[in-house]
């Protein structure tokens, strides 16, 4: 339960369910750092919490849901940097804006990985994926999580970098990829290591680089873009959690400690090391702060044309 002094502080909050919403499809990156902080959550404040999917829009649908929810600490978002400081430069009318929202901390981060499947003889390495590209453009098939993902973003600036065109393809998040990655549909997929590590483990795909400047935890045979094909990419996803516009000071400082006691479960940190993420909790300060970071990149990027509204 959360001390005396912070329940009294935020006025007895929380004393009902409460629910995360996870703006994408069941079964992705950020569904499962929920559904993994979901139930020490609840330990921890002594209440019920409900993982809610609204998936759509590149994850705009449920951000949109809560950024019109009650300012009352119930409904919270979890979601990353690019949903809320990227997405909304992708779209003419974006539903929302990077500071409709109240941060509330950081949860995990994830490292991103270039995965095909396991029998697709045509890509033994990332060299040969990046090669058979470059001889026809636009013939290798990439699916993402939504529209500004970290997933998307990553893709754009490795078609920059390598000079190559592929068949982007958005999903309504990573589960919907992986399944048509699975199925034939697609060549492969740009994903965070903690959806697509089951499937990894099960044999049906194969990782063929991580996108991280170093090899990441638990990863260590397989190479970074920079060793495969000479890239120098620094690509992950960072995740936290906000509340809706105007929450109350109290009740957001009573939410980030109740957060920081959640994550530093040891049953939660192992969970998320297991799948190949890194449980990462932070101030609200520290959290806004990288997210105003990205939005400055984002703008950057609109100006230099390499993201259009669209």
């Amino acid at each position: 339960m959360l001390s005396g002094s912070l329940l009294a502080s935020a006025q007895g909050y929380p004393s009902k369910t409460m629910t995360l919403v996870v703006p994408f499809a069941p079964g992705g990156n950020i569904d499962v750092i929920a559904r993994a902080i979901g139930p020490s959550l609840a330990k921890v404040t002594g209440q019920s919490v409900v993982v809610d999917n609204k998936p759509g829009a590149g994850g705009a649908i449920g951000s949109n849901f809560v950024a019109r929810s009650d300012p009352d600490g119930y409904t919270l978002l979890v979601a990353t940097t690019n949903t809320i400081s990227v997405l909304p430069y992708m779209l003419k009318s974006p539903p929302y804006k990077p500071d409709s929202f109240e941060p509330v901390g950081l949860t995990a981060i994830s490292p991103l990985v270039i995965v095909v499947r396991k029998d697709d003889k045509r890509f033994p390495t990332a060299k040969a994926l990046f090669q058979a590209v470059k001889v026809a453009p636009e013939s290798v098939s990439v699916g993402h999580a939504g529209q500004g993902t970290s997933n998307h973003i990553a893709i754009l600036r490795m078609e920059d970098a390598a000079r190559v065109n592929f068949n982007v393809i958005p999903y309504k998040g990573s589960a919907p990829a992986l399944t048509d990655l699975m199925g034939g549909q697609i060549d492969f997929v740009v994903d965070q290591i903690t959806s697509s590590k089951p499937f990894v483990d099960s044999g049906n795909l194969r990782i063929l680089a991580v996108l991280s400047k170093d090899r990441a935890q638990g990863l260590q045979d397989i190479p970074t873009l920079r060793e495969a094909i000479g890239i120098e990419l620094d690509a992950s996803t960072t995740a936290g959690i906000l509340a809706p516009p105007g929450t109350s000071a109290n009740v957001i400082k009573a939410l980030n400690a109740a957060l920081r006691k959640a994550i530093d479960d040891s049953g939660v940190r192992g969970r998320l090391s297991a799948v190949g993420s890194t449980a990462r909790s932070s101030s609200p300060q520290e959290w806004a702060q990288m997210l105003s970071q990205e939005s400055s990149n984002s703008q950057a990027l609109v100006q230099s044309g390499k993201i259009k509204a669209e």
